[in-house]
């Protein structure tokens, strides 16, 4: 049988987790791909390999993007203060252009693998305005994708798919529960310390608190003691 070989998205989240389990119950051969963008704390990335592992992917890689170098955003630059109570409008956690250009990596390395398909756990129910997590957005890199590349013109159709786009984070929980995600191992807090122990208070935190409370699920995170 040939390899289904999928490329997965792995921020080491708890939507990410979720997804890379979808992608493996689909029947797809996983390869992980982080990227260490420049983010605030690193607690994320040794999620990641922490997940990938659990989860059977057969590769894990993290590739250095400077996006920080650019700034514009609370996740890369600390002058910019994390947001610790719900905001109107997109967010300063807001991370310009990264999804494009997260997506665009994953794209190069599924053409180097032969791959015809890319996870990533993007949201449009419960997350934070973000313009590059909308459906609309996904629609319109799959057909740059199928523009931009070799395999594309070539016939060889490549898909971006986005699982948890419709889901409440409830729904991403269970669904996770179900396929033997281990939600300890993830970390999702903006400004989680050097040993990924999350603040309580950012907005990615009260997503996830707020997720284990509506799916029934008791919550396994561990959070900074100074922030009780």
């Amino acid at each position: 049988m040939t390899m289904r070989r999928a490329i997965v998205l792995l921020s080491g989240g708890l939507d990410s987790a979720t997804v890379l389990a979808i992608a493996r119950e689909a029947g797809f051969v996983c390869h992980a791909l982080s990227l260490d963008y420049g983010q605030r704390h690193k607690a994320e990335l040794l999620a990641a390999a922490r997940v990938a592992a659990s989860l059977g992917a057969v590769e894990h890689r993290v590739m250095r993007l400077g996006l920080g170098e650019l700034g514009g955003s609370a996740l890369t630059d600390a002058a910019i203060a994390i947001p610790e109570t719900p905001s109107e409008g997109i967010p300063v956690t807001y991370v310009p252009a990264r999804n494009t250009v997260m997506l665009a990596l994953a794209l190069a390395w599924a053409e180097v693998l032969g791959a015809r398909d890319i996870f990533i756990g993007v949201n449009a129910v419960d997350y934070s305005g973000y313009p590059d997590c909308r459906p609309e957005f996904i629609a319109a890199f799959e057909r740059t994708a199928n523009l931009a590349t070799k395999a594309g013109v070539e016939g060889a159709a490549l898909r971006i798919h986005a699982p948890l786009q419709t889901l409440s984070k409830a729904d991403i929980i269970q669904q996770g529960v179900r396929l033997g995600v281990d939600y300890a191992h993830t970390v999702s807090c903006y400004q989680a310390d050097s040993e990924g122990r999350a603040c309580r208070v950012c907005d990615a935190c009260r997503l996830r608190r707020q997720g284990f409370d509506q799916a029934g699920v008791s919550d396994p995170t561990v959070y900074q003691k100074n922030r009780m």
